[in-house]
This record gives C-alpha cells, sequence and structure tokens, in this order.
C-alpha cells in the first residue's frame, strides 16, 4: 500500500514567544548590534521597487535619513510609477496561480524559515535599520523589528493550522469538508512608519493563507522594510508573491483601489485615511470582482485611569514608560492620565522626577531613553499641540522642541481642569501626556467621561487595589479598548498573549496576531460528498396508508 505523505496533514512546530536580548554592557548581541549600526550608518543604501521578483528603478527618488540626526542620509529609495502599480498588481494576479497552489506546509515552511533567520543572522541587521532609520532606542527596536516580527511569523504559522483543522461534522454515509481558499484578486497591505513588525504582518499575514499581495511601506520606514522584504526572499519567497512597491500613498492607493482584482485592504494608519479608502472602495462595489476584505488598526487615544487605591509609584512608572518610550509614536501610547485629587501631587512628583532623569539622543548611544520623533511633519504637528497647551493649559514638565539636528521633543505632561480639552481628545502621537485630576468622589462620572471624551476605542488600562474598582471599570469602559490593561500601562501587547486590535475610530478589531485576523484572507467553501447517492425521488411518508 502506497500512502500520499504529501497530502497528510502534518503538525506545525509549537510556537514560543521569541526571548529579548538584554544588550547588557560586554555581551555579544551588543557587540554585534554595535558594528552593524555603525555599518549602517555609513552604507548608502539603493531601495528599488519589487516587483514580481525584479528590481525596478525610476529615477525619480526619495531619501532615508535619520530621525535623531536628519542630516545623515542613509541611502534613496524610488519611487513606483503609476504604470508599475497596475504592473505589480497584474503580476500579483498571476503570481497567485501558482502561491494558492502551494500546500500549507509549504507556504509556512517559508514563514518559519524567515523567522528563523530573523533570530539568528538577520536580527542586527534588522534591528540597525529600525534604530536608524526610526530612531528607535535598542530595547524597542528588538521587542519590535526582532521579536515581534519572529512572533507574528511562527504564531501565524500555528493558528492557521488551527483554523484549518476546523472541519464540519460528517456522518457514516456523508463526508463534509471546509475548504479556505484564498481570496480571488490580489491583497494590497499599507503599512506605517512605527512598526517595522506591522509591515511584515500586514504583507505576510494573508500571503501565508495563500494570498499574494502588493506592499506599500511607509516612507519613513523603508529601510527596514526593505531589509523586512529582502529576508523574506531569502528564504525562499517566491517572485511575485509580495511585490514591494513604495511611492505616492494617494496615488498608489487610488491605483490599486480602483483595479476590479481587489481582494482585500490590510491597513495600518491614520483613521482618516483608512475612511478615505473605505469611502473609495464603497464607490467603486459594483466594478469588483467580489467584495474586498477590509482590515484597518487606525488611531488611538489611550488612556489610564486611576482609583483613589491605587499605588501611586505603579502609576507612575506605567505612564512614563506608556507615553513616552519611542517618543509615543505607538497607536497604544498613554496619551491621557485620570487621576484622583488626592493622589495627584504624588504621582506627579514622582513622574517629574522620573522625567527629568530620562536622556534623549540618537539613539546610538545606548544611554537614551528615547530617540526623535519621525520626521518634520510630525515635529511641527507635535510642537503646535504643545504651543496649545502652553497658551491654554499648564506644562507640568518638558515642552521642548529643537529640530536643527534631530526631531527632538522633551517628554511633555500637561494638566488640565477641563476633561474636554483638546489634548484630551485628540491623537497627537507624540510624547505628550495629558493629565486631568478628578474630585475623588467622581470616579463613576469619571469613568463615563473616559469612555465619551474620544471617537477612539484602541488600548486603555485601569490602576486599582480595589477589586470592586477594577470590575466596575472593565464593565464601564467594556467598549472604549480593545487591549484593556489592569494595573499595566497600555502598550507592549505580545504575539500569542494579548491579540491586538481596537474598534469604533481605532479600526475593525480584527486582532492581529490571531486566528481572527488570518480568517478575513481566506473565503471558504463547503463541500459534501455523499458516498452512495439515493436512487429514487420518493420520501418514505410518501407511501399509501
Amino acid at each position: 500500500m502506497i500512502i500520499d505523505t504529501l497530502s497528510a496533514r502534518r503538525r506545525v512546530p509549537l510556537p514560543q514567544n521569541d526571548p529579548n536580548f538584554s544588550y547588557k554592557p560586554g555581551s555579544p548581541e551588543r557587540a554585534e548590534l554595535k558594528a552593524r549600526l555603525t555599518a549602517m550608518a555609513d552604507e548608502q543604501a539603493d531601495i528599488p521597487v519589487i516587483i514580481g521578483g525584479k528590481e525596478y528603478r525610476t529615477g525619480n527618488t526619495g531619501k532615508v535619513v535619520m530621525p535623531h540626526k536628519h542630516g545623515h542620509v542613509l541611502g534613496t529609495w524610488h519611487k513606483a510609477t503609476p504604470e508599475l502599480v497596475r504592473q505589480a498588481a497584474d503580476n500579483a494576479i498571476e503570481a497567485r496561480r501558482e502561491w494558492a497552489s502551494w500546500s500549507f506546509e509549504d507556504r509556512a515552511a517559508v514563514f518559519l524559515r524567515a523567522a528563523e533567520l530573523l533570530t539568528t543572522t538577520w536580527r542586527q541587521t534588522v534591528n540597525a535599520a529600525t534604530m536608524l532609520g526610526q530612531s528607535k532606542t535598542v530595547f524597542q527596536a528588538e521587542i519590535d523589528a526582532a521579536s515581534e516580527l519572529v512572533d507574528f511569523w511562527r504564531f501565524n504559522v500555528a493558528f492557521a493550522e488551527e483554523l484549518l483543522g476546523e472541519q464540519p461534522i460528517s456522518g457514516h454515509a456523508l463526508w463534509n469538508q471546509m475548504e479556505y481558499r484564498p481570496l480571488e484578486g490580489f491583497v494590497y497591505a499599507i503599512s506605517p512608519f512605527n512598526f517595522t513588525a506591522i509591515g511584515g504582518n500586514l504583507s505576510s499575514a494573508p500571503a501565508l493563507m495563500g494570498n499574494t499581495v502588493v506592499w506599500k511601506p511607509a516612507a519613513t520606514a523603508i529601510l527596514a522594510n526593505y531589509y523586512t522584504y529582502k529576508l523574506m526572499e531569502a528564504a525562499g519567497l517566491p517572485p511575485g508573491v509580495i511585490n514591494f512597491v513604495p511611492g505616492d500613498p494617494i496615488e498608489i492607493s487610488n491605483t490599486l483601489i480602483d483595479h476590479p482584482s481587489l481582494a482585500g485592504i490590510h491597513f495600518t494608519g491614520s483613521t482618516a485615511v483608512f475612511n478615505a479608502m473605505w469611502e473609495r472602495v464603497g464607490r467603486n462595489l459594483s466594478t469588483y470582482r467580489s467584495y474586498p476584505r477590509i482590515v484597518g488598526e487606525t488611531g488611538g487615544k489611550d488612556f489610564i485611569i486611576v482609583h483613589p487605591s491605587a499605588e501611586p509609584q505603579a502609576v507612575a512608572v506605567a505612564a512614563v514608560r506608556g507615553a513616552f518610550e519611542f517618543q509615543g509614536q505607538k497607536c497604544s501610547a498613554a496619551s491621557r492620565l485620570y487621576v484622583p485629587k488626592s493622589m495627584w501631587g504624588d504621582v506627579r512628583d514622582r513622574m517629574v522626577a522620573m522625567m527629568r532623569d530620562i536622556r534623549m539622543g540618537d539613539v546610538r548611544d545606548f544611554r537614551n531613553f528615547m530617540g526623535a520623533v519621525i520626521d518634520a511633519k510630525a515635529f511641527k504637528k507635535i510642537s503646535s499641540y504643545i504651543d496649545d497647551a502652553k497658551a491654554n493649559a499648564k506644562v507640568i514638565q518638558g515642552g521642548g522642541c529643537r529640530g536643527d539636528e534631530g526631531y527632538f521633543i522633551e517628554p511633555t505632561l500637561v494638566e488640565t481642569a477641563d476633561p474636554g480639552y483638546r489634548l484630551l481628545c485628540e491623537e497627537i502621537f507624540g510624547p505628550v501626556l495629558t493629565v486631568h485630576a478628578y474630585a475623588d468622589d467622581k470616579w463613576h462620572e469619571t469613568l463615563d467621561v473616559v469612555d465619551r471624551t474620544s471617537p477612539y476605542a484602541l488600548t486603555g488600562s485601569v490602576f486599582a487595589r480595589d477589586r470592586g474598582a477594577i470590575r466596575e471599570a472593565s464593565t464601564a469602559l467594556r467598549n472604549a479598548a480593545g487591549n484593556f490593561y489592569i494595573n499595566d500601562k497600555p502598550t507592549g501587547a505580545v504575539v500569542g498573549q494579548q491579540p491586538f486590535g481596537g474598534a469604533r475610530a481605532s479600526g475593525t478589531n480584527d486582532k492581529a496576531g490571531s486566528k481572527m485576523n488570518l480568517l478575513r484572507w481566506v473565503s471558504a467553501r463547503t463541500i459534501k460528498e455523499t458516498f452512495v447517492p439515493p436512487t429514487d425521488y420518493t420520501y418514505p411518508f410518501m407511501a399509501e396508508e
């Protein structure tokens, strides 16, 4: 008897979260990363458009610079023309024929190998590119560009296997099966600047499920995203499965969203951009081959709500880390803090002491806790909010902005008596935390304020030692955050532990790093096979009395 082992379902390796390296003085990983940072800073990357495995250099280029030293150019990147964008879509459609025919195990092996390469020979290249190009400290780069991306690739494979194993009930006379088909057409992936891992996941999650992808990376993260693409290529990703198409975001989006074979959009970015894309998809519905899947994680105005029973030091540390790590440029960063008046003085003094101790500068100096914000546009926007605070609220600490050498903005703590003040309502995406001290007897009312102040619902946390207060906050804020933390900062979701995403104006809440997200990239087909079909059209009830 010959057994077709190729069609037998095998088990993928059990996923485990990638451990973060410490990079302490004297460690081998510190020396290796320092060397790669020095070498990469002296390189001039020439980043092309990549379609079907072929490189295209249009001559219309942008510059890659260090945000913390914006006169230092790391390389140039070529902008795709509208013709190349259409070619990328057509190439993805053609590549789907082969890629979709691969077994799940073969597709999974590509990304498992990519994960292994990232943990070993590619780790410090992707880390260094993230640090230099996005001004992340070594720790912020390590938890993002290395560990989180490794986790996405390993856990997505395990989640996909679990999904494919979900099959309907069958009887002895028939066999019911569920086939999880890739979507018809191509998936458009649009990634942001702030997380290298997001770019790798937005492009690869649909690909794992058999789809082909056109990936538009953010210009301000293009160096790390380019190395991420080259890593997947080194892991055996076939040409055309993921097409790397940097360029003008509006031009690329309009071209691809107007394509009749658009099958899905995998997006992380601003709410306004996502809304505009959704509206354009709506106008095009009659032209599509099928309804596109639209998956997006957008903005946030993330909160920390403190009960009078909370421990002040824990609150202060969570607020400082949650608000100021990576310069507050996380969708999940703490941006508004609600503290009882009886505790505010103590929490404030602890926070100010930490903030005054924070070092900010070139991320190649590992003593720095913060780097620069991403570019001149962000610098100008965040500075304008700080100017507003100086005029209309109270700046407790920080507030300094200097952009001559790098785009540096001090960690800034603002206090306001007005719970409707704009810095408590609008997304800033920078190192600015606004505090409202509420009357101790207004805990219940303040929960309602937190829920209705902002249109977003991404992350939030409650600090309390009183379990009743925790229960009340969890209930009152049930819809105010897709990721809710108890006695912890509202950042740092780990793949496999806290699937990430929010609702309201924060996105579709399809939970990156979970089976829920992967389900969006397949179209199920139910198959019923009857072993012995009936040969008589009549039923027993039709017999004569």
